[in-house]
């Protein structure tokens, strides 16, 4: 077993059933594990949530969060995938004063060479989106402070696996 910290995202599969969150979250909390990021959706099932949540910690650890969580929420599956396994992006927003789209010719290069899109604009700023890995939002970030950052927001990692995952029939069998 792998005694190094490594990145693992958690796929739980839930009825949906309030005060979830503040269940699974004591779980990490209780030893101490830092969440780097926690989501939580409608699957493809309805009644059924997935959260996502990213971590890291050893392999160790890992197994024994996962058997944590299937004791102490109604799980219907519960899995655990290594950063080799996953595609991560983030997401954020940029509030920007709005003379700086219209005067800053390198504003709409930035934007434009970063795949960013405006999503908003007024007379006083204006909201730009981008998604990505995490080395894109931190370079878009330091080429916009040079021109005054009004605000910024940042999700967490999300994740998707790259292989496919065997809850589908299970999930259809648990709508049945």
């Amino acid at each position: 077993m792998s005694q190094e910290n490594q990145i693992y995202t958690v796929s739980i599969y839930t009825e949906n059933n309030i005060g979830l969150l503040n269940r699974i979250s004591a779980i990490f909390q209780r030893r101490h594990i830092n969440i780097e990021s926690i989501n939580s959706s409608i699957s493809e099932i309805e009644n059924v949530s997935k959260w996502t949540i990213v971590v890291k910690l050893t392999e160790d650890q890992m197994k024994k969060i996962i058997g944590q969580i299937e004791k102490q929420v109604e799980v219907i599956k519960a899995y655990y995938h290594t950063e080799e396994e996953t595609i991560y992006q983030e997401s954020c927003l940029f509030k920007i004063k709005s003379d700086l789209l219209f005067e800053e010719r390198q504003i709409k290069n930035i934007i434009k060479e970063s795949n960013s899109r405006i999503v908003t604009v007024n007379k006083e700023f204006f909201v730009l989106e981008k998604s990505g890995r995490r080395s894109e939002i931190e370079l878009l970030h330091r080429e916009l402070s040079a021109f005054g950052i009004l605000q910024f927001t940042r999700s967490g990692r999300i994740a998707v696996t790259k292989t496919p995952m065997e809850i589908t029939k299970m999930l259809e069998a648990f709508q049945h």
